[in-house]
């Protein structure tokens, strides 16, 4: 299959009164990993615990305002004694109704990520989103209303799956997701620090390789009738606004020419999957028009209309789901690649500039691989985030009786440093780890009463995460070595 990778190598507002009533229907343990074997699988070392993944089911509003039930997988570290702050993580672009996250974790799909946030020490919720896993209908493909809100309901059941199951949960929550999965984290973000600042507050959030600017950047793209092999999302997008919007089209051959018109029609009906459809359009066009070049797949007259009038319903649905017109007041990292095959690297430029423009301050947008496609900008995007949310995580304790005070950050000294810093004011007998931004784990020894201080001196210049473990507690710093 062309349009999907899985993990490592997977690609990868309508309704804004909806009344929320949602309701956690079903959980279902999937399975477990333990801590050795989450090492293994990501290589990553600061994975510190094992853990548990389940599947659930909750009702959330369809596009009708109606109650729909939809699932998702919740990923919880194996230690009970800790509480854990929560992280939502969005998907990317689904290659079938069952390429979500509750149904592909055992398969090594995009669910595992849920694993190594878990891991990580975050209880993960990965929402599997309208139209997808066991919720019906058609998916309402990058719908920023419905991709947030699918999201908010999750979380807002997620305290009686966690009363169910004996798990912990703090107020931090962290917001993050890939591709599609881009675009829905930056539009729930939006709506918390926005619609819902009364009911959730943000921690930090990073939003990686999504189409931001589906009016501007993206409709660039398709105009520009270059090569581009993935004629898929463009009947996926124009269908799922049809969808939601309901008029954009009449038949659909109004708006795409024979014989591709034929073969969306069978993905409109649910007899192919985005995959298939991707493949089969790519062959089309190969043979028709000589490369495959999405927008031949239009008809004239339509194309016409669209490229002139701005107020035509296509391009106000198009403006409707942008997801970057606003600031951000907590900590936010846009990750990128700029060799990215599918979603041009300046949706990001785009978002970055306009959320500094509009006030925006601890804001940034990073190429964390120039070389990478949108299949390789996984990795580098994942790892960044990891180490910028491990900046602000808190995992507390549990005493049966209430949360202890977070551990404080690690106190380094002196900060930035040279060729050696010293850990202060912390019990000895602890583990010291320094890990780059690559999550290579470069220092790994011992702290006694005589020896507090590290020797860095191999360390090249730049910034690292310090964790000290001690008596079965966590802390953590940042390291700047000049």
């Amino acid at each position: 299959m062309r349009i999907f990778i899985s993990l490592f190598f997977f690609l990868c507002g309508l309704f804004p009164t909806l009344l929320h009533s949602q309701t956690l229907v079903s959980s279902t343990l999937l399975g477990s990993r333990t801590r050795a074997q989450l090492v293994s699988q990501f290589g990553v070392p600061l994975i510190q615990y094992g853990v548990k993944y389940y599947r659930i089911t909750y009702t959330t509003n369809n596009l009708q305002g109606q109650l729909d039930t939809v699932s998702g997988l919740v990923c919880v570290p194996d230690d009970p004694t800790r509480i854990y702050p929560r992280v939502v993580y969005h998907h990317g672009t689904a290659g079938s109704k069952l390429g979500v996250p509750s149904f592909n974790v055992v398969s090594g799909g995009e669910g595992v990520i849920g694993n190594l946030f878990a891991g990580m020490g975050y209880v993960a919720i990965l929402p599997d989103l309208l139209g997808l896993g066991v919720s019906d209908g058609f998916h309402p493909y990058v719908h920023a209303a419905s991709e947030s809100w699918v999201a908010a309901d999750m979380l807002r059941v997620l305290p009686a799956f966690a009363a169910q199951y004996g798990v912990h949960l703090n107020e931090q929550l962290f917001s993050t997701g890939y591709s599609q999965g881009g675009h829905s984290s930056m539009a729930f973000h939006r709506d918390v620090e926005n619609t819902w600042q009364n009911e959730f507050e943000m921690t930090a959030a990073a939003h990686l390789s999504g189409p931001y600017s589906i009016a501007e950047v993206m409709r660039e793209l398709i105009l520009s009738d270059s090569v581009y092999f993935y004629p898929g999302y463009l009947p996926n997008t124009i269908l799922s606004y049809q969808t939601v919007y309901g008029n954009l089209f009449g038949q659909l051959d109004e708006v795409f020419k024979q014989p591709y018109a034929a073969k969306i029609a069978e993905f409109y009906a649910g007899t192919i999957s985005l995959s298939s459809l991707n493949d089969d359009l790519i062959d089309l066009l190969e043979a028709n028009e000589g490369a495959s070049r999405p927008l031949r797949m239009l008809q004239s007259d339509i194309l016409q209309e669209i490229i002139a009038d701005p107020g035509h319903p296509f391009n106000v649905a198009l403006k409707d789901n942008n997801v970057y017109a606003w600031a951000p007041e907590k900590p936010t990292r846009i990750f990128y690649c700029m060799a990215d095959d599918q979603v041009p690297f300046r949706n990001s430029l785009v978002a970055r500039d306009t959320m500094t423009a509009r006030g925006a301050v601890n804001l940034a947008a990073s190429d964390v691989n120039s070389a990478a496609d949108h299949g390789g900008c996984v990795t580098p995007a994942l790892t960044s985030t990891l180490l910028f949310f491990l900046g602000f995580q808190q995992v507390g304790f549990f005493t049966g009786t209430g949360e202890l005070a977070a551990a404080e950050p690690l106190e380094l000294w002196p900060n930035p440093a040279t060729e050696t810093v010293t850990i202060r004011f912390l019990p000895a007998g602890g583990q010291a780890q320094i890990f780059d931004l690559n999550g290579r784990l470069r220092f790994d020894g011992k702290v006694t009463d005589g020896n507090r201080t590290l020797d860095i001196s191999s360390l090249e210049n730049g910034l690292y995460v310090v964790r000290y473990l001690s008596e079965g507690k966590v802390w953590q710093g940042k390291l700047m070595v000049q």
